[in-house]
């Protein structure tokens, strides 16, 4: 097979190395790719949002099987135009993947569905959005409807940051036409988990949980990022748990879309928290999760393409686990999530049993590896349980000693 993936991040880069591991794989491209990718996959210099390009490189390539992996191109509808081709693509449809593209659509759809959820409320005009924080106190949850790369969410600990938060929103465009109504929602005491989940219609086919660390600096402290590290599986996540948020969650969800006409095929992903009263959903994702991809993919013993195509044809793919942990930190460029540098030489790390380097924001220049992102790698491993996979992971980032770069060195120790 001809198989084309398109984005650029670690996410992607993540389900290549799996794909590449594949012996159905012909050729292997990426569109547009990162300088880590080329080892792996020839890289395509097409935007994700060029649809007319992807769609004619599908074609000429004769690609057999598409996967996206970023939310933009998905809510512009990249997976209808490659069925009204009538090229393969595991990607949910733009109607399906507004799911994540809208935030007010997925909490109205969960209260229709009865999904677990929190308390909310959605707003256009800052009067009525001020009133209501006045009335409801803090700590609440602010977050911009639309999709604001991971960053639209605001969890104010004080009334005076939530007013901020929804100022920032509706006045000052922080971001932009995403952030122009608001969904401002009690806020859920307990601890995150993402549970992702291979779907085609109405078959669920859930993955291990994983658990990502969003703020930028050590003791969960700084502001907010599109994800600084993650584990999988994650220990206080029992399988009673796992089961309750497949079937009040993932599934409900999966059955609701099919009843509304939007049938979903693709990654489901629910980021959760475990409440006093059980999981309920922080948010959903129609893709795969980045950090948590490349944490959750190294542990999956099947061969990646053979899911993928099972799944469309409607087939249970028997998913099989390692009975095994997975660690990721993520090497970042200093100053990010604020203004970074970018063009600094990609550092080189010991070789290490089941260690792993994933590529995220990374090109060359000339023949050097340079950064090209805020958040440039990760560093993973794999081993008998989460202390011996941190420990495999710091022992090669505490190696390093580069100012161009910072990251946590807590990951996976709460």
């Amino acid at each position: 097979m001809n198989v084309l993936v398109v984005g650029r991040g670690g996410r992607e880069h993540s389900m290549v190395l799996e794909l590449a591991k594949s012996s159905q794989v012909t050729k292997l491209y990426v569109a547009p790719g990162n300088g880590g990718m080329k080892e792996q996959a020839t890289c395509v210099p097409i935007d994700e949002l060029d649809m007319d390009g992807l769609v004619s490189f599908a074609k000429e390539a004769a690609i057999d099987l598409t996967i996206v992996g970023p939310e933009a191109p998905l809510n512009e509808g990249i997976a209808n135009r490659f069925q009204e081709e009538g090229l393969k693509v595991f990607a949910p449809t733009k109607e399906a993947a507004l799911l994540e593209g809208s935030k007010s659509f997925a909490k109205k759809f969960m209260k229709k569905y009865n999904i677990p959820t929190a308390e909310y409320e959605t707003f256009t005009d800052v009067e009525k959005a001020t009133a209501y924080i006045e009335e409801k106190g803090a700590p609440i949850v602010i977050k911009a409807d639309g999709l604001a790369a991971g960053k639209g969410v605001v969890v104010a600990e004080t009334k005076e940051q939530a007013l901020k938060a929804v100022e920032d929103m509706l006045v000052s465009k922080t971001f932009s036409e995403a952030g122009s109504k608001v969904v401002i929602e009690e806020f859920l005491d307990g601890r995150e988990f993402s549970l992702m989940a291979f779907v085609h219609e109405n078959n669920v086919y859930p993955m291990v949980p994983a658990r990502d660390h969003k703020r930028a600096f050590d003791h969960d402290e700084g502001p907010n990022t599109g994800g600084m590290g993650s584990f999988a599986p994650v220990p206080d996540i029992t399988e009673e748990h796992i089961a309750y948020s497949v079937e009040n969650v993932l599934q409900k969800a999966a059955d609701g879309l099919m009843l509304e006409g939007r049938p979903f095929t693709g990654i489901l992903y629910g980021g959760l928290i475990m409440t006093e009263a059980g999981p309920k959903v922080i948010e959903f994702n129609t893709r795969f999760g980045d950090p948590e991809t490349q944490v959750v993919l190294p542990l999956l013993k099947n061969d990646l393409v053979q899911v993928f195509v099972d799944i469309l044809d409607g087939k249970d793919p028997e998913l099989e686990w390692e009975d095994a942990s997975c660690l990721g930190t993520v090497l970042a460029s200093a100053g990010y999530p604020g203004p970074y540098k970018k063009g600094a030489v990609i550092p080189t790390f010991p070789a290490v049993e089941d260690m792993y380097v994933v590529h995220a924001g990374t090109k060359f220049e000339g023949d050097t590896l340079v950064s090209d992102g805020g958040r440039v790698l990760l560093v993973g491993a794999k081993a008998a349980n989460l202390q011996a996979a941190h420990q495999k992971v710091y022992q090669v980032l505490d190696s390093m000693n580069n100012d161009n770069y910072f990251y946590r060195k807590d990951i996976g120790l709460k």
